[in-house]
């Protein structure tokens, strides 16, 4: 079954992350429930692939400012059937930041997730009113990645800006709790 990789990772994250048990078992129910899970049609949601990209010095963060959403995010995006959250992860970090090189940051000697979060994405409407898409819940899968050197960051379509941001500059540009808990999370492992 394909879903079991990420069942797989999440149990792992449950081990190391044992006080997020929940977020882990509400990912978990929707995986086992809901074999379109990495279909964006899936619903109540589905799952998405996001990274959390630190500069090759480790001192700053890279963050897009969400053009839908008008808020400075971690860069990330819909599975699509995708079935390797990694791998979404890896996409979504080139597509939306025009970098090419990454590297995995292991988290606990293995390859999972530095953060998870389920989170509630408002319905859209059109400016005459019509529904283009229902709300839904995005239950967001987050790696950590390191950026190699000597690249140039890009905007791409989906965001407004895309910037690196030192520690205090992330707290100075959004108070969105999920990217204050990875940012401490990375702060924990690298200092």
């Amino acid at each position: 079954m394909h879903r079991r990789h990420l069942l797989h990772m999440l149990a792992r994250y449950r081990q190391v992350f044992p006080g997020e048990a929940s977020v882990v078992n509400r990912i978990c129910a929707l995986v086992e429930t809901h074999a379109d899970c990495f279909d964006r049609t899936c619903r109540p949601g589905h799952i998405t692939g996001a990274a959390w990209i630190i500069s090759p010095d480790r001192q700053r963060c890279l963050l897009t400012h969400h053009r839908k959403l008008d808020r400075w995010l971690q860069l990330g995006g819909h599975a699509d059937g995708q079935w390797q959250v990694d791998e979404v992860a890896l996409r979504e970090a080139r597509e939306e930041s025009g970098m090419a090189a990454f590297t995995f940051v292991p988290i606990d000697g293995a390859l999972i997730p530095l953060d998870i979060d389920v989170h509630q994405i408002p319905e859209r409407r059109d400016s005459h009113g019509h529904l283009i898409e229902d709300a839904h819940e995005h239950h967001d899968v987050r790696f950590l990645l390191i950026a190699h050197s000597g690249q140039d960051v890009c905007v791409s379509d989906e965001s407004h800006d895309v910037a690196w941001f030192t520690p205090d500059e992330v707290r100075e540009h959004t108070d969105e709790e999920s990217v204050l808990r990875m940012l401490r999370k990375t702060l924990e492992l690298f200092g």
